[in-house]
């Protein structure tokens, strides 16, 4: 990739920290992963309105998330080459007008375009936020940079989801998608003030561009929508899916554009972290189905019994990202991302003592482990790869994390339930998913 202008203002060593860049990113984040949550608190009343089935309601959230994980590694790819300030104020203008276009939709065709619009906006904001930060805090503080950012998403997200849930209870589906818009205007507004003017301008996307967003885009689609089918019990069409995703992506490593994004994936620095984030990030697969499943199944208890738990779920992300941003920066970030995948790994064992007899206790001090643990891991993995990318492939590098993240976090619940099927279900299946997710972990603390 050539070295734009844009680029090279990135090259420059960052002496003093400015942290109002990176508050703004963290809050421009939090409103792109709240999406997800909130929408989701939707879905019941969105079916009941429109008249359309749970199946496909639940295409409300795969409508946004799959643009979003397909665009991540093109978007990157024209942030590099792009004002970064530009990019922040056009995105988080559009992710606004989206979400109104979500809230007025009459049919759910038009709500799942907006989505996908959603979704394609939030890609752009994700796109920026590693160049902002490199741009923003010099390299001994970015550890604690990566920290604040993961410590106001989690929180921000809970809060979000529990007003969102209010809302949808109170007055319907569509205000939902509104919620958000006072939070947008302050991000665009701090934005406009706090982020440096940059030159590049807003290009032209290429051919090469849109060559990557149709095969690369293409391909992660088809993968993510391979295991959305595994879930679902859908083997054969599962397996066309992930044969097509194959099929592109061997096309993307032929086309020129894949060249610089292969030999990143290469390096040590870059792809072992990489590798330890898709390992690890599939410990999602035990909240998101495992437990929700043995709440049900073996304690016989309501859903609010795993929802009050995964409060301290989420606590613990927010106490561990804080001190692991501070131990990042004193220390090696792959002896501080190793305790954090160590700290994680030791809470998922603990599941399977678990039996009918456990209780919002038994489940939270664990949940709150395995959050910990996760809190401790994120930053210092970023910093590793941060480090490890090149100035002028900052926007790239981002957008590849954010692919693996999301497929990370897909993977996780399909493994998840394919255990818990195949060893038939109950506390046999619970903890039959647990040992394979514990693999998993145990490979992502090798690679690190």
């Amino acid at each position: 990739m050539t070295n734009t202008p844009a680029s090279k203002s990135r090259d420059n060593a960052v002496d003093t920290p400015r942290w109002g860049p990176v508050l703004v990113m963290a809050l421009a984040m939090l409103m792109v992963t709240l999406e997800m949550s909130l929408s989701a608190v939707t879905l019941p009343s969105i079916g009941q309105e429109l008249d359309v089935g749970s199946g496909a309601a639940k295409w409300v959230i795969l409508a946004y998330a799959l643009p979003t994980a397909a665009l991540a590694i093109p978007a990157g790819r024209w942030v590099d080459r792009a004002d970064t300030r530009l990019v922040f104020l056009a995105a988080v203008a559009a992710v606004g007008l989206t979400s109104v276009l979500a809230a007025l939709a009459p049919s759910l065709w038009v709500l799942l375009v907006a989505r996908v619009l959603q979704g394609a906006t939030g890609a752009m904001v994700v796109a920026i936020y590693m160049p902002v930060v490199a741009a923003s805090v010099p390299a001994r503080l970015r550890g604690r940079a990566l920290g604040y950012v993961a410590t106001i998403m989690p929180l921000g997200s809970m809060a979000g989801s529990s007003l969102g849930g209010f809302v949808a209870d109170a007055y319907g589906w569509r205000p939902v998608f509104l919620v958000k818009l006072p939070v947008l205007l302050v991000v665009w507004w701090l934005g406009a003030r706090m982020l440096p003017r940059g030159r590049g301008g807003l290009p032209a996307p290429d051919r090469t561009l849109l060559t990557d967003v149709l095969v690369l885009g293409g391909a992660v689609t088809a993968l993510l929508l391979a295991f959305d089918r595994i879930e679902s019990g859908a083997a054969y069409a599962a397996g066309a899916l992930a044969v097509g995703a194959a099929g592109l992506a061997v096309v993307w490593t032929r086309l020129r554009s894949s060249k610089p994004i292969v030999a990143l994936v290469k390096r040590p620095a870059f792809g072992l972290p990489l590798l330890s984030l898709q390992l690890t990030g599939t410990f999602v697969g035990l909240s998101l189905f495992l437990l929700p499943f043995f709440v049900a199944d073996v304690l016989h208890a309501g859903a609010e019994l795993i929802g009050l738990a995964m409060i301290f779920f989420v606590a613990g992300i927010a106490a561990g990202s804080p001190l692991s941003g501070r131990l990042t920066d004193r220390f090696p970030p792959h002896l501080v991302a190793g305790l954090g995948g160590a700290l994680t790994l030791a809470g998922l064992l603990s599941t399977l003592s678990l039996d009918g007899r456990a209780g919002l206790a038994d489940l939270s001090w664990r949940l709150a482990l395995v959050g910990f643990g996760q809190g401790v891991f994120g930053a210092p993995n970023n910093t590793a790869m941060l480090a490890a990318t090149p100035p002028d492939m900052i926007g790239t590098g981002g957008g590849v994390a954010a692919t693996v993240r999301t497929l990370a976090f897909t993977v996780g619940p399909a493994i998840a339930s394919l255990a818990y099927g195949l060893a038939g279900g109950g506390a046999q299946g619970f903890r039959t998913g647990v040992i394979v997710l514990a693999v998993l972990q145990v490979g992502g603390l090798l690679a690190v």
